[in-house]
């Protein structure tokens, strides 16, 4: 294929061939861990077209490609760690860039026109096929993830006033968080099995879905107070680890479904600070009056 390409265009088609050869090897990987049916099929034959570019563009540029073998490993850790739709979704926001690229080498070779429409129909087939348990499941993570932040950071708060030494403060508050995780399992329990063939969300999945993510929660927001014995400190340092856990939650939401990051950040930290704060100060209240005698 005799095309006259200049050393930025080369060095272009050169950057899409290795990323062509490194989600080939991805999707393989993926499919593979697949159970036979729908998405196992859809992967294998995303696996093929990504083939089937990367011959196009070695035959363009007249030698071979190699993939990136660590990017291929990390982006299938990343879908085997966090979901196939957390992982395939990243993957597809580069995808929309390819697209972009090779659109604008469409003066090149047509075929580039035909390639841009492939990459982005790979992403509308990916949206419509995943089933991702995880994602069925969101809602109870949700209810564990939100609720534990909500009120372990308020009854974190109060008890650093209220209570003195930080190892009596995270005691506390660990027997106030398993006893609460305990409690939202349990309801979140009832509640999927009352809601019978409104959902499809087996009830025992949905209690371990919300107790595993209150647990969760509760432990990191404990930590402080038991690696800092100065309890203010300790204080911001849970503080500062709620919104952590917050803003990494929302990513993962804004990747995975789509949701706004600012707005549903804002609003979970909002909460979880806001009650913190007043909780502060009825734990400050308590202890200048109750507990001054």
């Amino acid at each position: 294929m005799n095309i006259d390409l200049t050393s930025a265009q080369r060095a272009e088609l050169r950057a899409q061939l290795r990323n062509e050869l490194t989600e080939n090897r991805v999707y393989l990987s993926l499919a593979q861990r697949q159970p036979a049916g729908p998405n196992r099929d859809l992967l294998e034959r995303i696996a093929n077209d990504e083939r089937n570019h990367a011959s196009h563009l070695a035959a363009l540029l007249g030698e071979e490609g190699a993939p990136n073998r660590l990017r291929a490993a990390r982006d299938i850790l990343v879908a085997r760690v966090f979901g196939l739709t957390f992982g395939l979704k990243l993957m597809e926001n580069r995808e929309s860039r390819a697209g972009d690229t090779y659109r604008s080498l469409a003066a090149v070779t047509p075929g580039f026109a035909r390639i841009a429409d492939e990459e982005d129909a790979h992403e509308a087939a990916l949206l419509a096929m995943l089933d991702d348990e995880r994602l069925n499941y969101m809602g109870a993570i949700v209810l564990g993830l939100n609720d534990a932040l909500v009120e372990l950071t308020g009854a974190l708060a109060g008890f650093t006033f209220a209570l003195s030494g930080s190892r009596l403060i995270a005691m506390t508050g660990l027997i106030t968080g398993l006893a609460a995780a305990m409690s939202m399992a349990a309801s979140a329990f009832l509640q999927a099995r009352a809601d019978g063939n409104a959902t499809d969300r087996h009830p025992g999945k949905t209690a371990c879905y919300t107790g595993i993510a209150y647990v969760c929660t509760v432990v990191v927001l404990i930590l402080p107070y038991l690696l800092i014995p100065h309890v203010k400190i300790a204080l911001v340092l849970m503080l500062a680890s709620a919104l952590v856990i917050i803003a990494l939650f929302n990513f993962y939401l804004s990747v995975a479904k789509d949701a706004p990051f600012r707005r549903s950040f804002l609003e979970m930290a909002g909460l979880s600070t806001g009650v913190a704060t007043i909780s502060f100060g009825i734990g400050y209240l308590l202890n200048h009056t109750m507990g001054a005698g």
